[in-house]
């Protein structure tokens, strides 16, 4: 997915187009990683001050929620679910394959920016732990190492 490049106006635009929802911070934070890939530490100061909340606030709304990035992702992202059933199934050890595979950690994205790594907690599959999630649309449960590695090269062509 192509996200725009950052920009205070168009961030003021989103913000001013969502601020008077009920609740308001989580929708506009969701809109900035929508055009954005991220909600970039310029827009929470942004944010603060249109709904009159404090920059303290806002920021610990972004890093509450694991859905939110500070940086764009790469162009695929991988989420592992790490939750407990999943846990339970050996979800762990294929976590350290993905990491070694790919060379990052959890939260990073290789070096070429293709693939993003994330841990989620829960993706609803736990009648199939465990399970992983590529993009928003390809979901795989039972996961093994031969599936794991089937997503990693899907994810890295």
């Amino acid at each position: 997915m192509r996200y725009e490049p950052w920009s205070a106006e168009r961030a003021q635009m989103i913000i001013d187009a969502n601020k008077h929802r009920q609740g308001a911070a989580l929708p506009i934070l969701h809109a900035l990683q929508h055009v954005f890939g991220c909600v970039p530490e310029a827009a929470v100061a942004l944010v603060a001050e249109a709904l009159n909340l404090s920059r303290a606030e806002i920021y610990g709304t972004v890093t509450f929620y694991h859905d939110f990035r500070n940086e764009p992702p790469g162009r695929r992202v991988l989420k592992l679910c790490r939750a407990e059933s999943c846990q339970a199934a050996g979800c762990d050890a294929l976590a350290a394959r993905a990491e070694e595979r790919l060379g990052v950690k959890f939260g990073e994205t290789t070096p070429d920016a293709r693939v993003t790594l994330e841990a989620v907690y829960c993706l609803g599959l736990c009648h199939s732990s465990p399970a992983a999630l590529l993009d928003h649309d390809h979901v795989v449960g039972m996961l093994d190492e031969a599936k794991l590695d089937a997503l990693l090269k899907e994810a890295q062509a």
